[in-house]
């Protein structure tokens, strides 16, 4: 398994971007928006996704502020079998709370489980992710 990034909800995705990138020396990885669910996906790291656990910062759009109590949205790891990982993880008495699946406005495969204080930990399915990220990644440079 490996970690790959941990999702920030943000009311102003310029400023936010300006502080991790500007302050915290962090670059623009990928940015992406999702008109048919009205979010827009950026994500900042200090190196290459495939290498690194990163921060992706979500704007929804209209939503200017949050309380620090919902701020934080979830973490993210890459599993090779999705399905059977989730299978494992019901048989021993854990509980998925968004069978695997496509996510909405894409194509990666994805889960969600809760521990026990109710956070939410995504899982992605290994390889689903990466033609995805490598076409969102050409349509910035492009963009």
């Amino acid at each position: 398994m490996k970690l790959l990034h941990t999702m920030l909800r943000v009311g102003n995705l310029e400023e936010s971007l300006k502080f991790y990138c500007e302050l915290l020396g962090m670059k623009l990885l990928r940015q992406k928006d999702y008109p048919g669910g009205e979010f827009t996906l950026a994500f900042v790291g200090y190196g290459d996704e495939s290498d690194h656990t990163v921060l992706e910062l979500t704007y929804n759009w209209g939503t200017d502020k949050y309380d620090l109590g919902n701020a934080y949205g979830h973490i993210a790891i890459g599993v090779d079998d999705i399905y059977g990982t989730c299978e494992q993880i019901k048989s021993r008495g854990g509980k998925v709370v968004r069978e695997a699946g496509p996510m909405k406005h894409g194509s990666t495969v994805i889960a969600f489980v809760e521990d026990p204080n109710g956070y939410k930990v995504e899982l992605i399915q290994l390889g689903t992710q990466s033609s995805a990220q490598k076409q969102e990644a050409q349509q910035l440079v492009s963009g």
